[in-house]
């Protein structure tokens, strides 16, 4: 098994010299990650960019992060440790999204997306218009209570869950205003709006 990057051996109490270098640490293994990935596309020379290709690689992607998922919650609830427990369900979380984006992707590009009709972007744009609110009302929420928060293990926490709902609301406000175009939507959005739903995506920490 290759190592990415040996391990980052940090006593964690959270400050902020602590929580830059965890940082730099993640993108470190993010850029040695992209290069592996590059080299798994190019080989002897060849891209391999054809349509049947990507598309093949992408499947292949979705059947792992399931059995990634299914590993996961298959050992949950032997777990005892409520902050191990947390973490793993967060990861067997993101693996079910990454599913997901890569079974978006493959819609994308097997198939012509067809266009909505008026009762479905009226249905889309109001569940759109409600989680927006909803996010809205989270991001109120935290934003009020965390100057009033002392521990900073807890502060890191609902900093780190702002900085998710922030990014949420972000989007939602991207797909409504792709959604309030109806009839002049095209496939470019919608791997706009996948692209955006890539943490990270651009800069590190953007």
């Amino acid at each position: 098994m290759d190592i990415i990057e040996p391990p980052l051996l940090i006593r964690y109490t959270p400050d902020q010299a602590r929580l830059e270098k965890c940082k730099k640490f993640g993108r470190d293994v993010a850029e040695r990650l992209m290069a592996k990935v590059q080299h798994v596309f190019i080989e002897g020379g060849e891209c391999l960019n054809s349509k049947d290709e990507l598309t093949d690689f992408l499947k292949e992607q979705i059947k792992i992060e399931n059995r990634i998922v299914n590993s996961l919650n298959s050992s949950l609830s032997e777990i005892g440790n409520p902050a191990v427990r947390g973490v793993l369900k967060g990861i067997s979380l993101d693996s079910l999204k990454h599913a997901a984006m890569y079974a978006s992707a493959v819609g994308l590009l097997t198939s012509v997306q067809p266009a909505l009709a008026q009762e479905q972007l009226d249905k889309q744009r109001e569940l759109v218009e409600k989680h927006i609110r909803l996010e809205a009302e989270l991001i109120g929420k935290i934003s009020k209570r965390l100057p009033s928060i002392e521990d900073t293990k807890v502060r890191l926490l609902l900093n780190a869950i702002l900085t998710d709902e922030k990014r949420h609301h972000k989007l939602l406000t991207k797909v409504l205003e792709i959604l309030v175009r109806g009839e002049t939507i095209t496939e470019e959005d919608w791997w706009d709006v996948l692209w955006k739903n890539v943490p990270f995506h651009g800069a590190p920490g953007g």
